[in-house]
Order: structure tokens, then C-alpha cells, then sequence
């Protein structure tokens, strides 16, 4: 394998850094005349804060651009040099999400940040992911919960998947969301963590 340079590394995770860090949901809210997002619901820069607005069309955007980031910052750095840049730019996608310096490094979650990250490295292992939490948020009806399972399973898949590299960056992210959703496990271990009903939401969308 051709070795890479320190400097190319720094530059992907600058770019990185800088992409993650764009807070999209906060941005959309303000731009629909919504206010400051911070002070809504949880306070959250995310896309589920968003959907707290009652806005579903602007959430899905932020869930999509918040995932889209990650996978462009990877993207980007895996055609400019190789798929090290590719796990560090994601890497650091996530931490700009999560620790924006324009938002005195109070930002999001990054699940959807990570996921585009994973989706964008290695496919195999993002669909794991998504198909990971789909299961767990349908049987659960928890979506921390179903985040958190689908990212502890990402590192897994990878080691088969692709190589050490891989599941280091990825049990990396999966630490991050762990850190992230402290007071979603609180909440889980003591039974108040809200709910997110698909079963309910996929029969009113056949009705």
C-alpha cells in the first residue's frame, strides 16, 4: 500500500472538520422563519430537534444534508488520495457536526452524520447499519436506542467487511455516539425515553 503523507491527512481532516461543522438544521429553521433552533424541544442542532418544529419536510432535509456531509467530506478526500483520507475526513465530518466551532463546539448527535460516513467508506457496512437501526427502531420503537445498536454493529461488520483501519474509525464513531447520547441512556435505563411509533406510522401511510 503507497504510503500517504501527514500533510494530506491534516487537509482531509481540516476539510473535514469544516464540512461536519455546517449546521444545516439550524440553518434551514432560521431560513423558514422558525427562529433559533437551539431553543426548541431538546436544543438540538439535528434532524429529530427539527422534527420538533412540526416541519417534517425541513427535517428530512437535514437529515439527508447532515448525512450527505459526512458522505461528501469522504468522497472528496478518498478521490483527492485514498481511503485513509476517506476515514479521516469522515471521522472529523463527525466531529464538526458534533463539536462546531462556529456554535462554541455545541453541536449535534452525528448519527446521521455517521451514517453518511459509513454509507460513503464502505457500503456494505453502512447498509448493515441502516438496515440495523430500521430493525431495532421497529421492534423497540426507540431510536436512540436503535442509533446506538446500529453503530456498535458497524466496527462488527467491518472486520469482515473491509480491514483494521475500517473498524478502528468506525468503533471510533460509535464511541462519539455513546458519548453523545448520555442522557438518552439515562433515560432508557430508567424507562422515560420517549418513543418513536413506526408501526403506527407505517399503517396510517397505508391508510
Amino acid at each position: 500500500m503507497a504510503e500517504i503523507s501527514v500533510f494530506a491527512l491534516i487537509c482531509a481532516a481540516i476539510g473535514g472538520y469544516l464540512l461536519g461543522s455546517v449546521p444545516f438544521g439550524l440553518v434551514l429553521t432560521r431560513m423558514a422563519g422558525l427562529g433559533d433552533l437551539r431553543q426548541i424541544g431538546s436544543g438540538n442542532i439535528g434532524a429529530t430537534n427539527v422534527l420538533r418544529t412540526g416541519r417534517k419536510g425541513l427535517a428530512l432535509a437535514t437529515l439527508l444534508l447532515d448525512s450527505g456531509k459526512g458522505a461528501i467530506a469522504a468522497l472528496a478526500a478518498l478521490a483527492a488520495w485514498d481511503h485513509r483520507a476517506a476515514l479521516v475526513a469522515g471521522l472529523f465530518a463527525v466531529l464538526g457536526h458534533n463539536f462546531p466551532v462556529w456554535l462554541n463546539m455545541k453541536g449535534g448527535k452525528g448519527v446521521a452524520t455517521t451514517l453518511g460516513v459509513l454509507l460513503a467508506t464502505s457500503p456494505i457496512v453502512g447498509a448493515a447499519a441502516c438496515l440495523t437501526w430500521l430493525g431495532m427502531a421497529w421492534r423497540f420503537q426507540y431510536s436512540s436506542l436503535a442509533a446506538l445498536t446500529a453503530l456498535a454493529v458497524a466496527p462488527l461488520v467491518a472486520l469482515l467487511a473491509n480491514d483494521g483501519a475500517y473498524a478502528v474509525v468506525f468503533a471510533v464513531l460509535a464511541i462519539l455516539a455513546v458519548v453523545r447520547h448520555r442522557a438518552n441512556i439515562e433515560r432508557l435505563l430508567a424507562g422515560t425515553e420517549p418513543r418513536v411509533d413506526l408501526k403506527k406510522k407505517f399503517k396510517k401511510k397505508q391508510e
